[in-house]
């Protein structure tokens, strides 16, 4: 049987950690796996994540299994920070929420729900969107199509093009697959404005919004991010939702994360949770507990709230700043061309906007390590390697 198997394929970000890791150049940088890093260029784990994990570890008396759709306090607590506490759809009870093994595997839920609502359903994804969205979606059985989503010329959402494709060419019962904030890998973000003609269309041609909110907090603010999220949850009927703790709480490798669906009424959010679950119960049967334990330790204290808004302000603030210290060490080296739209993104990610050719010299020549889109990793950024990659990229340009 196994004689038939041929290699997959390497995941072109991870295999950059592999090539980074081997790399003997002192001066090399790692701006490819999409993961937060602190001054040092180390993922530290959160003050607040370490004091609910001492209490954690103090307090818990038991290893049995936490159910299907886990903690039903993490899905309460989680839901608010997501939608906002006071949310309408929150209120009238049409919120199913299940614990998942991080952000992706609320996508593959979430995927494999629709797939049992509608299947071979078509899922529109964003031109460009996470490398992983894609394999995820198709793997759950749906049908994959793209509307334009960001102009590599202006730097900018291309939201005329996504308009047009939308209202052109999508059929009632079409899932459109949306990033809530911090776009990866582009950091270019729909506006406010953008979100309500987006939601109108949606609702107005009978689609399904599938949100993926896997960097709240990282952009403007836990609200700030959201908004865009809570008015489409405002105007539609049903919408699914992905969220992720990995990099708001630093919980990466605890894979916690939240799937959750809106339906029209508290009857169909009853089906919906059942549903949810068989869909659980035939993959994993049950998320693992302890990340989805130190979030909602974090979110029921309020001194380990603020502490954790508090380190997140920094997070958020490191990466804002060192966008426009990237943007002023290469315009310090002389280069005519304007990456000034690197300041105006948001998030952890942004294209370069160089050529693959001037990729593969970064990589090879320079030992920058960024993906072949020219993607790259801000907060792999710091006061020891900035001047070097301003001076790197200057080089290949």
């Amino acid at each position: 049987m196994f004689e038939s198997l041929r290699a997959v394929p390497a995941d072109p970000i991870l295999n950059l950690s592999v090539l980074y890791r081997q790399d003997t150049n002192p001066n090399k940088v790692d701006l490819g796996v999409g993961v937060y890093k602190d001054e040092k260029g180390h993922t530290a784990i959160m003050e607040a994540v370490s004091r609910a994990q001492e209490r954690i570890l103090s307090e818990e008396n038991t290893k049995a299994y936490v159910g299907i759709a886990g903690s039903k306090q993490f899905c309460d607590l989680l839901a608010q920070v997501t939608l906002g506490a006071d949310h309408n759809v929150l209120a009238d009870k049409r919120v199913a929420v299940a614990q998942t093994p991080g952000g992706s595997g609320a996508l593959r839920v979430l995927a494999e729900f629709i797939n049992v609502a509608k299947p071979g359903a078509t899922v529109w994804v964003g031109n460009p969107t996470w490398a992983n969205h894609i394999p995820i979606m198709q793997s759950a059985g749906l049908k994959i199509k793209q509307f334009p989503y960001y102009d590599r010329a202006s730097k900018e959402v291309d939201f005329d093009g996504m308009l047009a494709t939308l209202t052109a060419d999508t059929q009632a019962g079409d899932v459109v697959l949306l990033h809530g904030c911090c776009h990866n890998p582009s950091g270019a973000d729909l506006t406010l404005e953008q979100w309500q003609t987006t939601a109108e269309l949606v609702k107005a041609k009978g689609l399904l919004p599938f949100v993926d909110i896997a960097y709240q907090g990282l952009g403007e603010g836990m609200d700030e991010d959201a908004a865009g999220l809570r008015l489409m949850a405002n105007l539609v009927p049903e919408m699914v939702i992905a969220s992720s703790c990995s990099k708001n709480f630093g919980l990466y490798r605890e894979r916690t994360g939240a799937a959750m669906i809106i339906s029209s009424n508290a009857e169909h959010a009853i089906l919906t949770q059942s549903q949810m679950n068989g869909v659980i119960r035939a993959n994993y049967s049950m998320p693992p507990s302890h990340g989805a334990l130190a979030a909602e330790t974090i979110l029921a204290d309020p001194k380990l709230k603020q502490m954790w808004r508090d380190e997140l302000k920094t997070m958020r603030k490191r990466i804002k700043d060192l966008r426009s210290q990237l943007v002023d060490a290469i315009k310090a080296e002389g280069i005519e061309q304007d990456f000034s739209f690197i300041e105006r993104q948001k998030g952890m990610f942004s294209f370069l906007g160089i050529s693959a050719e001037q990729v593969d010299q970064l990589v090879n020549k320079h030992s920058v390590y960024l993906v072949s889109s020219s993607r790259i990793n801000l907060a792999g950024l710091n006061q020891h390697n900035i001047a070097y990659v301003a001076k790197s990229i200057a080089a290949v340009l």
